[in-house]
């Protein structure tokens, strides 16, 4: 049977199939092996195959193509990445100015991850309530900068959510939820389906940085549907993704010289250096490193260029 991967603990798999039933399925550990070099070989959003054994336990068989995911460096140094999502429509990115902060280089290597996976990107810039109006403008500037490259931003309060416009661009596509702990991710989910179906955390008064409340990866279906999105099945579904908090992103497998390709600006701007495998650091005729000095790149942006630039020179895992 195919199915579409809705939940995983780590352990086991909800798969949901097209009679709109939903069960536990497992991996054999041989699948490891078929050249996935990542933590997880399957994961939330794959199509798979599903074969029910005699004892009515049911094993993932076949994992079916991917037409894109989403991928971060693993902590576990044995293999290269952990796939948090496949087969997304829209990444949506939650992050908060404040309680707690979401650093601008956290934002581009989430961007630059997305470009590099073709997974289209916008973000949510949750809990605006609670800003002074000294934040309130740095909030527009933050919009007007990532605006300005062609990325959609919201400015929302996930306890208040009564903006459509904001609840529409889930509607029709399955959406990853994606941000560091406590931007309000799961808060911003229960406000859209209506219902409490996320558990939600405080954040440490301590450190001001949230605290996992998610602790596996799970799709929901919005409005109650329970519709099958299959590979063969052109017809809109609305699902979304919520993840654990995440701590950073790095680019894998990539050469250096391609690193400016995810970047909008650089890349449009980087056709004018004088070499072409300039790695805008300063080499002569960079027009990369000129339009920095013109104020026609963001610093923010080119920082977090060379804080990726710098993961591939040492290897770095984030």
């Amino acid at each position: 049977m195919k199915g579409l991967v809705i939940k995983s603990t780590g352990t086991s798999y909800g798969v949901h199939f097209e009679d709109g039933t939903t069960a536990e399925c497992h991996v054999k550990g041989n699948f490891r092996i078929r050249g996935i070099r990542s933590t997880n070989p399957i994961a939330i959003g794959d199509h798979v195959e599903v074969t029910q054994l005699e004892d009515g336990t049911n094993w993932i068989t076949e994992l079916y193509d991917r037409k894109n995911y989403i991928i971060r460096r693993s902590t576990n140094l044995s293999y290269a990445s952990h796939i948090i999502a496949a087969n997304v429509d829209m990444a949506a990115l939650i992050v908060t100015l404040r309680h707690p902060e979401t650093s601008t280089t956290f934002i581009d290597r989430f961007l630059a991850t997305c470009e590099a996976y073709r997974v289209p990107a916008c973000i949510l810039f949750n809990k605006v309530d609670l800003l002074t109006e000294e934040e309130l403008l740095e909030l527009s500037s933050l919009r007007q900068l990532y605006e300005s490259l062609g990325y959609s931003t919201y400015a929302i309060s996930a306890l208040q959510l009564k903006n459509d416009e904001v609840k529409s661009i889930f509607q029709n596509r399955i959406t990853l939820l994606s941000g560091n702990s406590g931007v309000g991710k799961s808060t911003l989910l229960n406000a859209i389906l209506g219902k409490d179906i996320a558990r939600t955390g405080a954040i440490s008064s301590a450190h001001h940085k949230g605290m996992h409340t998610t602790t596996f990866s799970e799709m929901y279906p919005l409005n109650n549907s329970t519709l099958y999105t299959s590979l063969d099945n052109p017809t809109p579904s609305s699902w979304i993704i919520d993840t654990p908090g995440i701590k950073g992103f790095g680019l894998l497998d990539i050469e250096k010289e391609e690193v400016g390709h995810y970047f909008r600006e650089i890349f449009e701007i980087a056709r004018e250096c004088r070499y072409s495998n300039c790695l805008h650091t300063g080499e002569p005729g960079c027009a990369v490193y000129q339009a920095v000095a013109d104020g026609k790149i963001a610093l923010s942006r080119y920082e977090s260029y060379l804080s990726i630039l710098d993961d591939t020179n040492e290897g770095k895992y984030r």
